[in-house]
């Protein structure tokens, strides 16, 4: 597809209304509170886990912390019927609070905090921070926090005091990356205290935390013609949002009598992929399976129903994945370089660390074709390790065909991320095709 036919099929609300998405989603709390906004706008409702469920036609939706799972029934689906699932997640690498934060030294007040996941640590250096998350109360219920305000930075070193800073810095993750927010000795409980009184609560009232540090500078267009996005948490907020945007349209024109379904369009967004998915809200967890089961269960479903079902299943895996970079294109394996704004890449590794297979690149090829999206190939130099996502965990926990794919993407992991303008609405336009079947 030329550039000048690439323009014309981008839609820019689609990148704008992701820029408003990334703004008010700096938690993963955060971020199915704006994915579940944007699905109840589309009829979606919200189910509980400890209730019973129906077999009604319609689209639901579930929140289990910082996880989501949503799908639609369509009219007619039997307990048979298969899933089209796009699994995401919501997590992003960053600086949490520790369980005691109050901390400082030389005169100096400071939050202990923990690093979450796998970051470049310099890109959080000399950043004006805010703080985002949850609160949990002693009568069992939770607030979301997210005060959008420098509060805290991580000062670098003057290069007076360090002159070979240049020739590499290396930075201790226990002494170099506590943030300042003040002067004054340390003052116990006075953090909780003051994100406590900003959400109208009584710091007395607050029985835990799961609070994290974000970039307040907001998501931008970047470049002379626009044609690049940078912000923070792209990886992978992005593919939430663009999951999310799908699995509405494609509720909408079902909903309206547009389009026939031949599958049941799943949207799973877990949590802490960024640590290895071991939790009760990330993708090894009993989670998606289990909502797979319950549906299956509330339409008159056996087991043999589900491993029908099943067989007949497949998830799309999205994630960011990385574009060649022009001043370290030696690390690029020479045959792949994807670049931003030429669609979505199929990502492949044949160890396993991505789920994609010959047949699930035919599964993928024909999604893009039908939305008339071009696409990319990626796979890593031999030379290089391999990142991974939860394809090859959904997989290998449910049995069913799994394709991996994302955008292409500089700085992944880093405080704020680089990506193509218009690869966010090419990849919700194939997974909204993958959706339909």
């Amino acid at each position: 597809m030329s550039t000048a036919a690439r323009r014309a099929f981008f839609d820019r609300t689609h990148t704008d209304d992701l820029i408003a998405f990334l703004g008010t989603s700096p938690s993963p709390y955060h971020a199915v509170a704006s994915a579940a906004e944007r699905l109840e706008k589309a009829g979606f409702r919200q189910v509980a886990e400890t209730d019973a469920w129906d077999a009604a036609a319609g689209g639901r939706y579930l929140i289990r912390g910082g996880a989501l799972i949503a799908w639609y029934l369509p009219e007619g689906a039997g307990p048979e019927t298969p899933f089209r699932i796009v699994g995401t997640h919501t997590d992003s690498p960053n600086l949490r609070v520790k369980p005691v934060p109050d901390t400082g030294s030389a005169g100096w007040r400071q939050v202990a905090v923990e690093i979450y996941g796998g970051v470049p640590l310099n890109t959080w250096l000399d950043r004006d921070l805010g703080l985002s998350g949850r609160l949990a109360l002693k009568d069992g219920s939770a607030r979301l926090v997210q005060l959008d305000e420098p509060l805290l930075r991580v000062p670098q070193l003057a290069i007076h005091l360090d002159r070979q800073v240049n020739d590499g810095m290396k930075l201790d993750r226990q002494r170099h990356l506590t943030p300042i927010w003040g002067l004054g000795p340390v003052d116990e409980g006075s953090l909780i205290s003051y994100v406590a009184e900003r959400a109208g609560l009584a710091a007395e009232d607050v029985a835990g935390w799961d609070l994290m540090t974000h970039d307040v500078q907001p998501a931008s267009y970047l470049g002379r013609d626009r044609e690049l996005l940078a912000g923070p948490r792209l990886d992978n907020q992005l593919s939430v949002h663009a999951a999310t945007a799908a699995l509405a349209a494609v509720a909408v024109a079902a909903a309206g009598g547009e389009a026939a379904l031949p599958y049941i369009p799943v949207l799973a967004a877990f949590d802490h992929e960024e640590t290895g998915s071991e939790s009760d809200t990330g993708a090894q967890s009993p989670l998606l399976g289990n909502v797979l089961d319950r549906t299956i269960h509330a339409r008159g479903g056996n087991p043999e129903d589900r491993a029908r079902a099943l067989a007949g299943t497949v998830c799309l895996s999205s994630d960011m994945g990385h574009a060649v970079h022009p001043n370290y294109s030696e690390r690029h394996e020479p045959g792949h370089h994807p670049l931003p704004n030429n669609g979505p890449i199929l990502k492949v590794n044949v160890n396993n660390r991505y789920a994609t297979d010959g047949v699930g690149r035919a599964v993928f090829a024909a999604a893009c074709e039908k939305a008339g999206v071009p696409w990319q190939s990626f796979v890593s130099n031999n030379a290089m390790p391999c990142g991974t996502t939860i394809g090859p965990i959904t997989a290998a926990r449910l049995g069913i065909k799994t394709v991996d794919c994302g955008i292409a993407a500089l700085s992944m992991h880093s405080a704020r991320e680089l990506c193509g303008a218009e690869d966010p609405y090419l990849l919700a336009s194939a997974i909204k095709a993958f959706l339909e079947g």
